[in-house]
């Protein structure tokens, strides 16, 4: 292999891939300390590459870390139990996109009013086929009890039982606790902001990372 130097840095002539020719540390493992340090910046809306240098880690190596911690994050959200009564929930969908803003994703929530639990979740299509997987992904005791508040979105209409659903404007008040959750959500996880640089570039780590700040 015919080596050259450029710009200080070392690449192979044949397939141009850079490499450092004595590499120092390389096989260091991270200490727990900075895993721990890195876990709770995750949760502070930096970008991966301004964790990389505050921590002094490889960003190639805190990609490979952020997606393995996203993919062992349970999909299924972790409900407590609830006895058959009237239970209330407010269900939303907020915009977001993945890779490109063509590509959209809305992210499906229901909320149970009483402990300010996320009871049901969904991210995919705005259309009643998503409605109908955020309505599945409901306890059963939720399907069976469950009155829902929703917005006028006609693919509530479609899948929620017309006898407990109740499609209200925003001006009564009756879905503020939802509403005010994706405003959290957007506040903290910054692939989730109208207008930012932050993205997600793989649909399993835009879904692992909705679970990892909220």
């Amino acid at each position: 292999m015919e080596v050259f130097i450029q710009a200080n840095k070392n690449a192979c002539k044949d397939c141009r891939r850079q490499f450092v020719e004595n590499p120092q540390n390389s096989n260091q493992a991270i200490p727990p300390d900075t895993i721990a340090l890195i876990d709770r910046l995750l949760l502070e809306r930096l970008a991966l590459s301004a964790i990389a240098r505050a921590v002094g880690v490889s960003l190639s190596w805190l990609q490979r870390y952020t997606n393995k911690k996203y993919a062992q994050i349970p999909r299924e959200v972790q409900v407590r139990k609830k006895s058959k009564r009237r239970l209330t929930i407010e269900c939303d969908e907020m915009w977001s996109f993945v890779q490109k803003k063509k590509n959209k994703q809305w992210i499906w929530l229901a909320l149970d009013r009483e402990t300010r639990e996320i009871v049901g979740a969904y991210v995919g299509k705005r259309d009643a086929q998503a409605a109908q997987k955020l309505w599945d992904s409901l306890p059963p005791v939720y399907r069976q009890c469950a009155v829902s508040y929703t917005d006028y979105w006609e693919a509530y209409q479609v899948v929620l039982p017309s006898r407990r659903h109740h499609a209200i404007g925003k001006e009564t008040g009756l879905t503020n606790h939802i509403e005010r959750f994706n405003g959290t959500m957007r506040q903290r996880i910054s692939r989730l902001v109208r207008k930012a640089l932050s993205f997600s570039k793989k649909i399993e780590n835009h879904i692992g990372a909705q679970v990892f700040y909220s």
